[in-house]
């Protein structure tokens, strides 16, 4: 073990330096542009493209666990990130923004990736297997705290430079450059928090080395032809929610939209609707330690879907009424107008996914148990981006030709062949749920 580790000051901004590039490039871009005038369609197409980094990660993985040391590779990679918003900020003024801005944001996607690569790497190396135990939830609850930065705070700031400029493209080429020194910030801290030193597994490094093998293997499984259509269609209906909710919540009434501000969503969306997502996990992993994974599997699964219903019922009634909060900042005053009910749908149906996505992450580890668990968990989780971007692309076209109130009809009918399929899986029924000696202890 190193001698100059200190985990409680480098995990926590390490994971959150892993999370906070993904949700800028997967979910705020969306919004970003959005609000720069790109149509539904070509948001959907080519921001969906942005997860094939995380759908290949598999295939590049040993290359990092080959070449180099982790920690020189996620602190690299940072820095690469880093300069890579800082460019989109100077970028989105100019007339070629979107696809300059694209380019550098799939770029930056593949740095992102192997940052993920790398940190898990040596957050592995670094620590001993009761510190991994033990850090597990603060690495998720650091993960987590960069979605609610990137959809809340990011969002917000968005918002209030559009008002105090009344000029988009300035708002949020100052926000894509204040993201930029976010992400240098991060990278000086882990460059001096982090140990200097880390382990090298000889075992890690001859089974990366039959990496072939160990890839085919993962075909081996029972049931893989049933278990990767699963994987691939359980979030058809999410892949092409999450691409067209923003673009929903933004756009004008007379095309069907509900015409919220930015402040709004990043208030709505990307503050409650995040905290009910952390709590939604929460209450997930405690129902699966309780019961089982065969007990809870159909009914979590359940109530993250039919919470998609209230979107459907959205776009129909379109509602009006607004509750109005002040909040003075000294520096600034940000006056908030939101609507209960569509405050409503979003925290039930995001506390839904967290239950439900609870359900689906407990059974891709069922997936990966065996030998190279670590490798293939990656494959596995390679396939869940790949179900997310092959839907994603499509779903503006999709939206664009039905309209928002039918498109989130065929959101939910999406969800059902999911379902359908989670009934002829077979694994332990009380897989995921604590024994007694566990309980005791």
């Amino acid at each position: 073990m190193a001698t100059d580790n200190r985990p409680w000051y480098w995990i926590p901004l390490l994971n959150f330096a892993s999370g906070f590039p993904y949700v800028i490039i997967i979910s705020v871009s969306v919004l970003m542009y959005k609000n720069l005038g790109i149509s539904n369609e070509d948001i959907g197409f080519y921001t969906s493209l942005l997860y094939l980094p995380w759908v290949i990660k598999p295939l590049w993985s040993p290359f990092i666990d080959l070449h180099g040391t982790k920690r020189n590779w996620f602190l690299s990679m940072q820095l690469f990130i880093s300069i890579a918003f800082l460019l989109v900020g100077f970028i989105i003024p100019t007339s070629q923004f979107f696809l300059l801005s694209l380019s550098i944001f799939w770029v930056a996607a593949f740095a992102s990736a192997s940052n993920d690569v790398a940190s898990d790497g040596f957050y592995m190396l670094a620590l001993s297997k009761d510190q991994q135990s033990f850090f597990l939830g603060i690495r998720s609850t650091f993960y987590r705290a960069s979605m609610l930065t990137g959809n809340g705070l990011i969002i917000l700031l968005a918002g209030y430079l559009e008002h105090h400029y009344a000029n988009t493209q300035k708002a949020w080429s100052y926000t894509m450059i204040s993201v930029g020194l976010v992400m240098i910030f991060l990278t000086i801290y882990n460059y001096f928090s982090t140990p200097k030193k880390e382990l090298t597994l000889e075992t890690v490094v001859k089974e990366e080395k039959n990496f072939s093998t160990v890839f085919a293997s993962f075909f081996k499984k029972k049931q893989i032809g049933l278990i990767l259509a699963f994987i691939l269609l359980f979030r058809l209906g999410e892949s092409q929610l999450l691409k067209m909710l923003t673009p929903f919540l933004v756009d004008k009434k007379t095309v069907g939209g509900l015409e919220l501000t930015t402040e709004n969503v990043g208030l709505i969306y990307g503050t409650f609707g995040l905290i009910a997502l952390t709590i939604g996990g929460i209450l997930g992993g405690i129902a699966i330690s309780k019961k089982g994974l065969g007990y809870c599997m159909l009914p979590m699964i359940l109530i993250m879907h039919l919470p998609i219903i209230g979107f459907v019922l959205l776009a129909h009634f379109q509602p009006t009424t607004l509750i109005n909060l002040n909040l003075d900042l000294n520096l600034f005053t940000i006056d908030w107008s939101f609507n209960p009910y569509i405050t409503a749908v979003v925290i039930i149906e995001q506390l839904g996914y967290g239950i439900g996505f609870a359900a689906f992450m407990m059974y891709l580890i069922y997936v990966a148990e065996g030998e190279s668990k670590t490798s293939h968990y990656s494959i596995a989780t390679g396939f869940m981006a790949l179900g997310m971007m092959l839907p994603g692309m499509l779903s503006g076209y999709i939206q664009e030709y039905l309209g928002y109130g039918n498109f989130f009809i065929w959101v939910f009918l999406a969800t059902i062949p999911g379902i359908i399929l989670s009934r002829y899986l077979i694994f332990p029924k009380d897989f995921g749920k604590k024994s007694e000696q566990e309980k005791t202890n």
